[in-house]
């Protein structure tokens, strides 16, 4: 049985299937900045892959993978990744701005109010609840990329080289994905002789 033939993270990056005018980038990048509570990676998935299908699942998790591996925010730099890919460099920036911009206000007013109302009890009971609510959405997004992107057996052993860094050993996460990297080039490569 032959196997489709694999796609690169260069492939992934440089072949749109259609074009994506630097408005509705915006608009799907301000749509995730904007109701991305407790971090913006669930909401990122959602609006890219299901909402308007600008991604494959596949296609998502290569460029969020990259912008894990790169410093800064993971979606952020996804975003640069996936507004060059659409519209070249305008398109990173129309992305970032769709991200960043209105976040950025809405913090503002927030941590005005907040510094007015944070000795209420109920205000630290609410946020107790939205940290508890982003926490299980975080863990839903991932189980539903998990369960979508078939992983062959590299990515098992990988995933859980991954897991036991960072769960089991508690190594803080930049020296597992700095670690994973060339095991991940070693294991690919050797799976890949035999």
């Amino acid at each position: 049985m032959d196997t489709p033939p694999q796609s690169t993270p260069q492939q992934l990056m440089n072949t749109p299937e259609r074009s994506i005018s630097l408005f509705e980038l915006f608009k799907g990048f301000a749509t995730i900045g904007v109701l991305g509570f407790g971090g913006v990676a669930v909401m990122a998935r959602h609006v890219i892959v299901e909402q308007y299908q600008w991604l494959t699942e596949k296609e998502y998790a290569t460029i969020l993978g990259m912008g894990q591996v790169l410093p800064g925010a993971n979606v952020v730099n996804a975003s640069v990744v996936i507004g060059d890919r659409f519209q070249g460099p305008k398109g990173s920036i129309v992305c970032v701005l769709g991200i960043m911009v209105l976040p950025i206000m809405i913090l503002l007013a927030f941590a005005m109010l907040y510094d007015k109302f944070a000795q209420l009890p109920a205000v630290n009971v609410a946020l107790t609840g939205a940290g508890a609510a982003a926490a299980g959405m975080v863990l839903a997004t991932g189980l539903k990329m998990a369960i979508k992107v078939k992983l062959d057996l590299a990515g098992w052993l990988i995933a859980g080289f991954a897991i036991l860094g960072i769960l089991v050993l508690h190594l803080p996460m930049v020296y597992v994905v700095l670690a994973l990297i060339p095991t991940a080039l070693v294991i690919t490569a050797w799976l890949g002789k035999k």
